[in-house]
This record gives structure tokens, sequence and C-alpha cells, in this order.
């Protein structure tokens, strides 16, 4: 058992702090939108709670390492590959078959297995 948590308990953790980061983003939005506030700053403020928890989250958790600006500039640098990768997924998706929501599915593996590992080997290192 020890070895099996050796060997994937850190993905776990990783899958765990995304997560709690989407709820955080989700929630927020949805508290404020509730108070009043404008949809895309709503939108704007749940999004950058959620990546800040998640910055945290993983550095502190997933892979325990000190976090300065340049491992900061790094993780945004997955992000915003990441959100290109969505929006390529979502693209063919919507080529292919007139829809947003296979896109959508199939780019969250992909970039759950690209953030994990350019976490591990890059951001975090």
């Amino acid at each position: 058992m020890d070895k099996l948590w050796r060997q994937h308990g850190q993905f776990l953790t990783y899958l765990l702090g995304g997560v709690l980061s989407a709820a955080l983003d989700i929630g927020l939005l949805q508290l404020l939108v509730n108070a009043g506030t404008p949809p895309m700053l709503a939108a704007s403020c749940g999004f950058a709670a959620g990546l800040l928890l998640n910055f945290s989250y993983h550095a502190r958790l997933t892979f325990k390492r000190l976090a300065d600006s340049a491992t900061f500039g790094r993780y945004l640098c997955v992000v915003g590959a990441n959100y290109l990768l969505t929006l390529a997924c979502v693209a063919a998706s919507v080529a292919l078959w007139q829809s947003v929501l296979p896109g959508k599915l199939l780019s969250l593996p992909l970039t759950a297995v690209n953030g994990y590992l350019l976490g591990k080997r890059w951001i975090f290192r």
C-alpha cells in the first residue's frame, strides 16, 4: 500500500487540489453574482482566486517546494498552455460535432496530466 501511495498519491493530491480550486472558483463566482457583481467581474474574481489557491496548494502540498516569482511565472506559462489546449479541443469539437462539450470534456484529462507532469518536472523543480 505504501508503494502504491508513493507512486500514485502525488497525482491524487494534485487532482484534489484541482477540485478544491474549481470549487472556490465556481463558489466565489456564484456568491459574487448573487450579490449583484457584474458576471464578467465575478468570473474573473473566481478564476483569480482559484488560480492562487491552486498554485499555493501545489507548492505546499503536492510538490512541497518553496515558491518564488520564477516558479509562479512558470506556473502561469503552463496555465496559458493548458488554456490554449482547451481552446483547441473545443474548436475541434465544434468543427467536428457542432458541440462544445465533447471538446471541453476531452481537454480535462489532457490538461490535468499536462499540468501535473510540467508541475513535477518544470514548475516546482
